[in-house]
């Protein structure tokens, strides 16, 4: 069942009218964009609080000579109460947008002081790979995927649910991917994402990439869901309604996870790193990234634009006739890939700059360290002593307590510590196994 708009009760109250006309301009609204339409009536309905009237009789009254003193005398006790100029422009558009519904076109004229800057934003600055990689950290399995998702591929929280929770970024959105009884696989990677129109901003299909990182956190994620009981399938969601809480909860109001609990996702993961940025932050962090490899001529600016979801001259094409050649679809991906140093917090290709922090990965790995242990290590602020002692404590850890290489364990438990790193030694007569360590 989908969720019921926020303000569905002043459409069904009131005069038979009022509700009849409110509703064609809501559901009028909501051909283009729920989003909209809801916001629009929320605050149509807060600015006739604020001017002592409803829908109706703002009708009447733009019909008055004194109307434009009327809506300025509403703007300047905003101004006066500190709203921003942004918020008080966004709220007179409602109130025109009724009155255009209704025939009445008025020009008001008036001027809103800062309409055009938006003070949260131009505050906010955009994180840095290491400040993404503290996030990634400490993000849950679901919101690690949903922050690559928008930091990695630069899709929009509301990619990955809309708005009412009826529509998803699903696995057969991602392809060349592989589904079996333990999990997922993907024949290429980078991988290639489609958007359907649906799920775009500008109601444009488009598609873009993932590299490995991402696909990582993907895979990590969707294998704890089958572990948990899940059977997957193209139609599955990549992100998920959590079974023992949310789906519960939600399971009268919503099929797949809402906007809304997405961007809650992500902004938890955002704080818990110690920042306060919006989730929006990070489709910021995947538009930066691709200007300095645009600069350097590692992507051209229309597959750019193109991958971001915007429109232009290749989307124009891909939307007349949905298929691109796919060599061009490949030098896509190849351009893609070289843009991923910009953007993945892990280090897969070796230069100069994170040669270290490569050799430092490598030697986590080879003395045990798991990579979902080295992913939550910020090997970027750890000195060198720290580091030895990491390898030190790894090391001391797979031995016994007295120091002792070998260790007697269940014959049954042998394949398991081969794959630890110790070598097979003996079976002793009562039946267990003496392994050795091969360092």
């Amino acid at each position: 069942m989908t969720r019921e708009p926020k303000y569905k009760k002043y459409i069904t109250e009131g005069s038979p009218e009022f509700n009849l006309q409110l509703k064609r301009w809501y559901e009028n609204l909501k051909a283009h964009s729920v989003i909209t339409a809801e916001t629009y009536f929320r605050h149509l309905l807060l600015w006739c609080d604020r001017d002592n009237t409803n829908p109706m009789e703002l009708l009447e009254l733009a019909r008055r000579e004194d109307f434009r003193y009327r809506i300025m005398d509403v703007i300047r006790r905003f101004e006066a109460e500190g709203k921003a100029g942004s918020y008080i422009a966004y709220a007179e558009k409602p109130v025109i947008s009724w009155l255009k519904f209704n025939g009445i076109n008025v020009k008001l004229n008036i001027n809103i002081k800062d309409e055009n800057r938006n003070l949260r934003s131009e505050n906010e600055r955009v994180p840095s790979k290491e400040e993404l990689g503290k996030i990634l950290r400490m993000a849950t399995a679901r919101a690690r995927v949903s922050v690559s998702l928008m930091a990695y591929s630069g899709l929009r929280p509301e990619t990955l649910g809309d708005y009412e929770g009826t529509d998803c970024l699903r696995l057969s959105d991602i392809e060349g991917v592989k589904i079996s009884s333990t999990g997922v696989e993907f024949e290429k990677i980078p991988a290639k994402l489609r958007v359907r129109s649906n799920l775009s901003k500008a109601r444009n299909e488009y598609f873009t990439f993932l590299g490995k990182e991402g696909l990582d956190y993907l895979t990590e994620y969707l294998g704890k869901r089958v572990l948990e009981g899940e059977k997957l399938t193209f139609n599955s969601p990549i992100v998920q309604l959590d079974p023992k809480g949310e789906r519960k909860r939600g399971i009268e109001r919503n099929e797949y996870l809402r906007t809304a609990l997405v961007a809650r996702d992500i902004k938890r993961s955002i704080v818990s790193a110690g920042y306060d940025w919006r989730p929006y932050v990070l489709r910021a962090y995947f538009s930066t990234a691709l200007d300095i490899a645009e600069s350097k001529g590692l992507i051209s600016h229309p597959w750019r634009q193109f991958i971001m979801g915007h429109k232009g001259d290749i989307e124009a094409r891909y939307s007349t006739n949905k298929r691109l050649p796919p060599d061009m679809i490949e030098e896509m991906r190849e351009s893609y890939r070289k843009c991923l140093k910009f953007l993945e917090t892990r280090i897969s290709d070796v230069s100069e700059d994170n040669a270290k922090l490569f050799l430092q990965q490598q030697l986590l790995s080879a003395v045990g360290y798991k990579q979902e242990e080295i992913d939550k290590i910020d090997l970027s602020s750890v000195s060198n002593e720290d580091f030895q002692q990491l390898l030190r404590d790894k090391v001391a850890g797979a031995m016994s307590d007295n120091g002792a290489k070998q260790k007697v364990i269940p014959v049954s438990n042998i394949e398991q510590y081969i794959s630890e790193g110790y070598d097979f030694e003996a079976v002793l007569p009562n039946g267990k196994a003496v392994m050795r360590l091969r360092f």
